[in-house]
């Protein structure tokens, strides 16, 4: 597959290199020679300096033969005129834009979205897409990460264990696949220090590990209490921060007449348009989160988590650490700078949300692949977990799981038939329709998709 990424930053190099490492053509544009020079020399694609949205700079990327392009600079603007250049120019055959101001996010925007698609196929919004990840996370407290699978007929945890208080640190993964299974769940992976790993049956769990599992929507609660977690679901919630993610996330919540909500925003105009936009019933602060006489007039010390997105990685740090001091349940803190990542974990904060990682993980999930449907990469992005459809004649539903030649760094971790998950066991064998969640480590992936692959189709090939 022959791809085009314009913005070469921290998205756009990210995911470049996932997708160069796939397989795939790629070239990076950027106006910056530094960034394109970058992007050149440390990863497998051709980086190129231009302006994204001109003909000229498309033309010598390659763009009459692209199958995707992807846009990710900071301009919403040159990321819809690159779409559009793209499409009626050389029609490329699926177009991915990423806006950031609200106005592109209004109704009419998106009507008008739906009735021209072929300007863009995709839009992400990254503030919308943090804060539906920061909602979801609230809905399952035990988990610092959540994201919904089969249309959310499974879910996807991400789970601490938080040393002696986690019941699984020092056992063997091999030692509690059959436990899991009981308990309605797949281990799928393993995070130790940011990076992702599969699960290896001989590995032990370790104080300050994170695990993500597969299970049922109604097991969520018994598999985060199962790794020690029995926090309740937030009913007072202070968001720090009325930007963008805040307000988004703000509206999200309120739909909920459970949730005790309050807004600190400290640009006083930015508080007026917020408390409009979340009508009455809304308590909006306006005032500076560091100030500790505006921290107590929240009641701060009583709530149950507070989330802090503002525009300021040190405001939102500094603002959770007060929180949790103060006797706040949760902190969950929005952070741009990966190299803060570290001092947050030994700050006592809960969730870290990475605006960057949300957006490259919602990118991927539209870059469709043959069989595959949707891509979820985890921690560094070395394993991911994927929805495929089994398909007539590939070699996944030849045999039952037992007998699969499964490649090394491959497992199934769930099948839905007809729209019922069911956890995978030996005998069972994979009909074409089935909907099977698999997890891929970056070794495997190439024959992963051979695997998924009807015989003599192109793996890795888009749709």
């Amino acid at each position: 597959m022959k791809v085009i990424i314009c913005g070469a930053g921290q998205v756009g190099t990210t995911i470049a290199r996932h997708l160069s490492m796939e397989g795939n053509d790629v070239t990076v544009i950027d106006a910056s020679a530094e960034a394109a020079r970058r992007a050149d020399e440390s990863y497998d694609v051709r980086g190129m300096v231009g302006f994204a949205s001109h003909p000229a700079t498309l033309r010598a990327a390659g763009a009459e033969e692209a199958d995707l392009l992807i846009a990710v600079t900071r301009s919403d603007e040159v990321n819809l005129v690159a779409c559009l250049v793209g499409q009626a120019l050389f029609q490329v055959r699926r177009r991915i834009a990423r806006l950031r101001h609200h106005g592109y996010l209004e109704p009419n925007w998106q009507g008008a979205q739906a009735a021209e698609r072929a300007l863009v196929d995709v839009v992400i919004s990254p503030e919308v897409e943090v804060a539906r990840g920061i909602a979801r996370r609230l809905r399952t407290p035990g988990a610092f990460d959540m994201a919904p699978l089969s249309d959310g007929r499974l879910q996807l945890l991400g789970i601490h264990c938080e040393g002696a208080a986690c019941p699984m640190t020092g056992q063997s993964l091999g030692g509690l696949r059959a436990q899991a299974a009981e308990r309605g769940f797949t281990i799928v992976a393993l995070l130790r220090e940011g990076a992702a790993r599969m699960p290896r049956d001989e590995e032990r769990i370790a104080a300050g590990d994170d695990v993500y599992v597969v299970a049922r929507p109604e097991r969520a609660d018994a598999v985060v209490a199962a790794f020690g977690h029995r926090e309740e679901e937030a009913r007072r919630v202070v968001i720090v921060g009325g930007g963008n993610v805040g307000l988004h996330l703000a509206q999200m919540l309120k739909r909920d007449a459970l949730v005790s909500l309050k807004v600190i925003e400290h640009d006083p105009v930015r508080a007026g348009l917020v408390a409009e936009a979340l009508g009455p019933g809304s308590v909006v602060l306006s005032g500076d989160a560091l100030d500790r006489e505006l921290l107590e007039e929240a009641n701060i010390g009583a709530v149950d988590t507070v989330i802090a997105v503002t525009n300021d990685d040190e405001t939102n740090i500094f603002v959770s650490v007060l929180a949790k001091r103060a006797g706040c349940g949760r902190a969950i803190t929005l952070v741009n700078k990966s190299s803060y990542a570290p001092v947050v974990d030994e700050l006592g904060i809960d969730a870290v949300v990475s605006p960057s990682s949300i957006t490259i993980a919602s990118i991927l999930r539209h870059v469709r692949r043959g069989a595959v449907g949707q891509v979820y990469p985890l921690g560094d992005g070395m394993v991911e977990v994927l929805e495929v459809r089994a398909l007539a004649g590939s070699a996944l539903v030849a045999a039952p799981l037992g007998e699969l030649a499964l490649p090394k760094g491959m497992l199934v971790a769930a099948i839905l038939r007809d729209g019922e998950p069911r956890l995978p066991e030996p005998g069972f064998r994979i009909q074409p329709g089935d909907e099977v969640i698999a997890v891929v480590a970056q070794a495997a992936r190439e024959a992963a998709e051979a695997l998924i692959a009807l015989p003599g189709s192109e793996p890795g090939a888009g749709q």
